[in-house]
């Protein structure tokens, strides 16, 4: 990640990544040069120029060699060659067919396509950047943190991971503003070429990305078929400084408010508020539909209370969740 951050996929002007190393791209006339060495190492090439045989290689007036421009790939040269008459040039075609196939492939170097990426402007091509990409970056920063976490790694080390991940995670639109993201921060769209703003807007693949790292970040998980609470990846900054109305629409397609106080922060899942409480022991408080209210000592729902949540059954009112300052 850190060479990563140094190398020349970073794009300092929008804070992410690109999907390749940017690169000068040849003018049409660098390309499909044949050096003059090749030519003449072929006895086949040779012999037809003598014959005035273009099939394979043409000479243009400046004394530049070329492959024959209707050549898609090395299959049209195959092909090609195949078609020389075999009496008269057979055995040179046999002799030589290797060394045309290799100076093709070394002309054209199609072994390192990349597609658009190497070739286009835009579309995720030269200099930009792919935005699904980056939030995969940012997923597998975030499941590297949480691995090192879960290991027991030093805390300089998980540190320096919190700091790749909020910083990769900076990079992506919703944490810009419209004139740097040059559209609407909340809005997925495809890429960013170089010198644009976002460009393509739909329902990318990034979509599900940034939502599956939220939920990472506000740390709610599932083992073993059981809700757990465990948001070591979540800023204190996000917990309200003064009160707040939470709005939400409830299993049931109605509009709901619930009000959030200062110190805590509220999302749902499940469409069931989750209201999160900073305290000093950790512990959950389940408050159902008919007004009971069950507490526990642990961030962990039991397997039964859990299915609950997953099957939406309407029975769960909110759940409550003192999170460790």
């Amino acid at each position: 990640l850190d060479a990563l951050k140094s190398s020349a996929l970073f794009r300092p002007d929008q804070y992410s990544y690109i999907l390749y190393p940017d690169k000068d791209l040849p003018r049409f006339l660098a390309k499909n040069n044949i050096p003059a060495e090749k030519i003449k190492a072929s006895a086949l090439l040779q012999q037809l120029f003598e014959d005035g045989n273009n099939l394979i290689v043409e000479k243009d007036i400046q004394g530049k060699y070329h492959f024959n421009g209707s050549f898609n790939n090395a299959n049209s040269l195959k092909e090609a060659l195949s078609k020389l008459h075999e009496e008269k040039y057979g055995e040179l075609v046999q002799k030589d067919t290797g060394l045309l196939l290799e100076t093709f492939e070394e002309i054209f170097d199609h072994k390192s396509f990349t597609g658009r990426s190497g070739t286009f402007f835009g579309y995720e091509g030269l200099g930009s950047i792919y935005w699904h990409m980056v939030s995969k970056l940012v997923v597998s920063i975030q499941e590297t943190c949480l691995s090192a976490i879960a290991s027991g790694e030093d805390q300089a080390t998980i540190g320096k991971l919190l700091d790749h991940y909020y910083e990769a995670n900076a990079g992506i639109g919703v944490h810009k503003s419209p004139e740097l993201y040059g559209a609407f921060p909340t809005d997925p769209y495809s890429h960013t070429p170089a010198g644009k703003g976002a460009q393509q807007p739909g329902m990318t693949g990034q979509v599900k990305e940034d939502v599956l790292s939220r939920f990472g970040e506000l740390g709610v998980f599932v083992d073993a078929g059981m809700l757990y609470f465990d948001p070591r990846l979540l800023k204190k900054e996000e917990f309200l400084t003064q009160g707040a109305t939470f709005r939400y629409i409830d299993i049931y397609k109605e509009a709901q408010e619930i009000e959030v106080a200062e110190g805590s922060l509220c999302f749902t899942y499940c469409q069931i508020p989750v209201i999160y409480k900073r305290a000093e022991k950790e512990g959950i408080e389940l408050v159902y539909q008919n007004g009971d209210v069950v507490r526990t000592e642990s961030s962990h729902l039991d397997a039964e209370t859990s299915k609950k949540v997953f099957k939406r059954s309407g029975e769960i009112d909110r759940i409550i969740v003192a999170v460790k300052k």
